[in-house]
């Protein structure tokens, strides 16, 4: 597929940054309405838990599998389906008459994330294929609209939760998802699929999911039934059984869905945990933040979102700066930095002594800090996963990459969720001091791999059809 005409290339940008928009939106718009879910439909915190990790669970299981089906059947194909599964999943998720239904239908959204994400950047890597100067700034204008959404999460969840209550913040994504549908219809050609033979690897995918489920759900679930009980003790087993299983299958097959010779390169499986790290405490903290700040601060859900803001702000400025440091001291100052900065305004916001005597002015440093660290680290981060493979295997190292983070972004919220999960304000407080205490020290361990293992250089971009899972 190659569009010419600047209006077309427009067009196709524009759905293609819909998908991302609404994909990373969905990732923190609920956060600031977990309160009003759990009281209108009897949820505790460990079932909040799943209405976040529910979508991510998804998004992370499939991604994979998403960018194989685009080499079957055609990336066009792909983002469509994935935009009307996403549209049909929100709306079951905001009729969803139980906490079930909610996770049910939050799993089909992240399946439809996966769908779109994969297939989002074959389309502007196939409209670009002859400009490769407007690629790099097609992407860097995709990536910013989804930096944003990400940010603006909170902001958008407690306005429309106050205007039209929680159900209001799943009614939202579809018009984001019939606009992006209707352009890619007008916009984006037909082509040909890129490999009709290559192998979905089911059996790989499938004890993905046993094992991915099973983990986060053992850990979800031990607050309130303690580590002994039989079910987090099977759960635990699953997962470890599963996970075994996975590799061993991996091993033997000839189109593994993830090729794990990938991680005996040191810088690959470096930048890989990096990301595992920084979403694992980022997340984390969102979701902690966002159920002490209302519980126990006694915030609204529309100033909840309203102290989010300075993310926003700051995710746009760092991510124009990483560019600028990496193309002047490589990849390895921004990501040591970014660690740096992130490290710093956790340590801030579990510095502060007894939170609820805190001012938002004396959190504001911390908050601010946080998203400044991942705008720098997070792009140099991308670029070194796509620079330390070969360039035939830089889609499977991006997929791998994404899966890594969602995963790791689940567990964070599993984790942190069960330090609050057993809801007096003290241990809240406690809780929330805590995951910032565990955060700072993480960022410190990933800015530490990366300056280990990270090369100071910039790698050279990798090849146009690095882009297309």
């Amino acid at each position: 597929m190659t569009a010419s005409s600047g209006s077309t290339l427009r067009a196709v940008l524009l759905a293609s940054s819909f998908a991302f928009i609404v994909v990373q939106l969905d990732v923190t718009i609920v956060n600031v309405a977990l309160p009003a879910v759990g009281k209108e439909l009897g949820a505790d915190v460990g079932a909040l838990q799943w209405v976040v990790d529910a979508y991510t669970l998804g998004f992370a299981v499939f991604l994979l599998t998403a960018g194989l089906m685009g080499d079957r059947f055609g990336p066009r194909r792909i983002f469509l389906a994935g935009f009307a599964l996403f549209a049909a999943a929100s709306v079951a998720c905001a009729l969803a008459p139980s906490v079930l239904a909610l996770d049910v239908a939050r799993v089909a959204q992240g399946i439809g994330a996966a769908l779109l994400v994969p297939s989002s950047l074959s389309i502007l890597n196939s409209a670009y294929a002859h400009d490769k100067v407007g690629l790099a700034k097609a992407i860097g204008w995709w990536t910013a609209a989804g930096g944003v959404s990400i940010a603006a999460g909170p902001v958008v969840g407690a306005l429309l939760l106050s205007i039209g209550g929680w159900r209001s913040i799943f009614w939202v994504n579809v018009p984001i998802c019939l606009a992006g549908f209707v352009l890619a219809c007008k916009a984006v050609p037909r082509v040909h699929a890129a490999s009709a033979a290559r192998s979905f690897d089911l059996p790989g995918q499938l004890l993905a999911m046993v094992a991915l489920t099973a983990l986060v759900g053992a850990v979800i679930e031990a607050p309130a039934r303690g580590w002994s009980s039989a079910i987090v003790l099977a759960a635990l087993g699953c997962a470890v059984l599963a996970a075994s299983a996975f590799v061993v299958v991996e091993r033997r097959s000839r189109t593994p869905m993830l090729p794990l010779r990938l991680f005996g390169n040191a810088g690959f499986s470096a930048a890989v945990m990096f990301g595992v790290l920084v979403n694992f405490s980022y997340y984390g903290v969102i979701f902690i933040l966002s159920i002490y700040l209302q519980r126990v601060r006694g915030f609204s859900a529309t100033e909840t979102g309203l102290a989010f803001l300075p993310l926003t702000g700051t995710f746009i400025f760092s991510n124009i700066a990483s560019g600028w440091l990496t193309s002047r001291a490589g990849l390895r100052m921004p990501m040591v930095l970014g660690a740096l900065l992130g490290a710093a305004g956790y340590a801030l916001l579990g510095s502060l002594g007894s939170a609820r005597d805190a001012s938002f002015l004396q959190m504001l440093p911390g908050l601010a800090l946080i998203p400044a660290g991942m705008g720098l680290a997070v792009p140099a981060m991308t670029t070194s996963i796509l620079g330390s493979v070969q360039a035939h295997q830089a889609g499977v190292a991006s997929a791998v990459l994404n899966t890594a983070r969602q995963v790791g972004g689940a567990m964070g919220v599993a984790v942190f969720g069960a330090m609050v999960a057993a809801g007096s304000p003290d241990q809240a407080e406690r809780g929330l001091q805590l995951a910032m205490a565990v955060s700072s020290a993480l960022l410190l361990a990933a800015g530490a791999l990366a300056y280990r293992y990270i090369a100071r250089s910039s790698p050279a971009p990798a090849s146009a059809t690095s882009l297309c899972r």
